[in-house]
């Protein structure tokens, strides 16, 4: 099946705004099981709004989404925004700042002349900076030593055992396109 450019790039812009809007955490839920039952309305949503079904209703169900939740949206995204300017900072090398370099504002630390968000109840938020996973890449992008071809044979045959292939799956497979080609 061939995707045309123009469908992708819709489906881009549509997961983009949705993603924007219903922006709701895991931590945001009661439960796992809750919190999956919303990504799975976001999604259907994304699917119904990219192949044009019943486009009308969504778009009054996310105006309404929108209008009810304006203000957790807001937080996410500052949330979001925080958490991006902290990697963003570590990345650079940057070591992240102590209370007594910046004024504490309520509850937050925060540099004079920036932004500080407001948390409803007042509940102030942890900002020191999270581990930070290890990008993928070449040893030019991180500077670790290159493998050599025995290591590189066995990350790959692990990580195709790690996605369920094994030899005896496409043996097996085989076989039964080549009988199932015969005609009698």
């Amino acid at each position: 099946m061939v995707i045309s450019s123009t469908n992708s790039h819709k489906e881009m812009a549509v997961r983009r705004r949705i993603a924007s809007i219903f922006n709701k955490r895991e931590e945001d839920f009661p439960s796992l099981k809750e919190y999956n039952d919303y990504l799975e309305e976001v999604e259907d949503m994304i699917f119904d709004l990219v192949a044009g079904v019943d486009v009308p209703a969504i778009e009054e169900k996310i105006a309404k989404y929108q209008k009810e939740n304006a203000e957790q949206i807001m937080i996410n995204q500052a949330r979001k925004a925080e958490e991006l300017a902290a990697a963003l900072a570590a990345s650079k090398g940057q070591p992240a700042q102590a209370d007594t370099d910046a004024s504490f504002q309520g509850g937050f630390s925060v540099e004079p002349g920036q932004y500080a968000p407001s948390v409803p109840g007042g509940q102030p938020r942890p900002t020191g900076l999270a581990p930070q996973p290890v990008p993928l890449g070449g040893p030019d992008m991180q500077g670790y030593p290159m493998d050599d071809e025995e290591m590189m044979r066995l990350r790959i045959e692990r990580g195709s055992r790690a996605g369920g292939w094994s030899i005896e799956l496409s043996k097996k497979r085989a076989l039964e396109e080549a009988f199932a080609s015969i005609w009698i």
